[in-house]
């Protein structure tokens, strides 16, 4: 099973060990939690909830999706584009440079290929007609942030990986060179080479692992990519902490924060923001436009499926003007004010642009990749 990926070790695991969230078995998060997240009288769901097929998990037909490809050609005015692929996979067009956050090709976040959850939204563009990318940013190993299949297939490729500490392995043992992997701890940054773009890995709260003995082997983290004039917050996965202050005043302001909305639960709280947390964890960030991920793709959790950005938009009032919520593949500049339009409702999208070409919605994922090659191959 390569999906499962491999353990730390060596040096690798030694640098796990001389962190201060090594406890001496695994790693913890030891910075504080803001009281109130979970609810103790809410249960954790049970299996039976999850494998229930409650049709108000996944939407009745695919979400409008668009062809973003023509759009990508131009740079962005603003220098700062961005393209919602969908969950938590993001391509940035930060100041010149390109980067794609969390690429999620494969059809299941899962081990297995008949078992797990399974998009019920497909990815607007296949993973061979991306441009070319100047780095991929994993922010930890669950999978539906680290999928093998995509990963296996840009291993042709020669692009840059910037991730957590730990999770090398699973990317060396996937067939990614060690030379083009660089492992960060909390406040550590890295220089993309050839670029003026810096990646710093920043504090989250959250856990890992892809097994069943591998629970917080490796490290967990939320990122900053930072341009020369714009600066971006990628949350990855992340209950709500006192932390975002230290990131606010150390890697701030930021013209844009994405922030996880998806896959809650009143006993996650401490684990996953949900909409209200986002909206608190956007202010403690110093505020900058706001872009939910982590929804839209996955039935990760037992609430309806766009019952993340509803709630979040109701929630929002009177800020709602500081959301930036895209379909899936339309590029958006986010300092471009827009007015916020809920396309995800049924019936008519509003936009008068186009949707994606159906045989991009039909693209098969459900297998390899490996015939979806991406750019420059060595």
């Amino acid at each position: 099973m390569k999906s499962f990926g491999k353990a730390a070790q060596g040096e690798r695991l030694e640098r796990l060990r001389e962190l201060p969230l090594w406890d001496g078995e695994r790693l913890r998060n030891i910075h504080p939690v803001l009281p109130g997240l979970r609810d103790p009288n809410a249960q954790r769901p049970t299996l039976r909830e999850f494998l229930r097929g409650d049709g108000g998990r996944t939407p009745p037909q695919p979400l409008p999706s668009h062809d973003p490809r023509e759009a990508w050609l131009r740079e962005p005015a603003s220098g700062l584009r961005v393209t919602w692929l969908g969950h938590s996979t993001v391509l940035l067009e930060i100041d010149g440079w390109r980067v794609l956050t969390d690429p999620v090709w494969g059809q299941r976040a899962s081990p297995f290929a008949l078992l797990g959850p399974k998009r019920f939204q497909p990815v607007p563009v296949r993973l061979r007609d991306l441009p070319e990318v100047d780095a991929v940013i994993i922010s930890h190993d669950h999978y539906d942030h680290l999928d093998y299949p995509t990963i296996h297939a840009l291993a042709k490729s020669n692009v840059p990986f910037v991730t957590s500490l730990g999770i090398g392995a699973h990317l060396e043992s996937w067939g990614i060179k060690v030379s083009r992997i660089t492992e960060l701890v909390w406040w550590q940054s890295h220089r993309i080479p050839g670029t003026g773009l810096t990646v710093t890995a920043a504090p989250s709260q959250h856990f890992s692992g892809r097994g069943l003995k591998d629970r917080n082997q490796t490290l967990w983290s939320s990122m900053v990519m930072a341009g020369e004039r714009r600066r971006v917050f990628f949350s990855g996965d992340t209950g709500l902490t006192t932390e975002y202050q230290s990131i606010r005043d150390r890697l701030g302001p930021f013209d844009l924060v994405m922030l996880e909305v998806g896959a809650f639960h009143p006993s996650w709280g401490d684990i996953h923001l949900g909409p209200a947390n986002a909206l608190a964890a956007h202010r403690m960030l110093g505020g900058g436009v706001l872009m939910p991920v982590h929804w839209g793709t996955f039935a990760l959790a037992t609430h309806a499926w766009d019952e993340p950005v509803e709630d979040l938009l109701t929630m929002a009032g009177v800020d709602s003007a500081s959301l930036l919520l895209p379909r899936l593949g339309e590029p958006a500049e986010p300092l471009e004010r827009r007015e916020v339009q809920p396309w995800w409702r049924r019936g008519p999208v509003g936009s008068g642009q186009p949707v994606a070409k159906p045989e991009l919605l039909a693209v098969a994922v459900s297998g390899s990749l490996d015939e979806q090659l991406p750019w420059p191959l060595d």
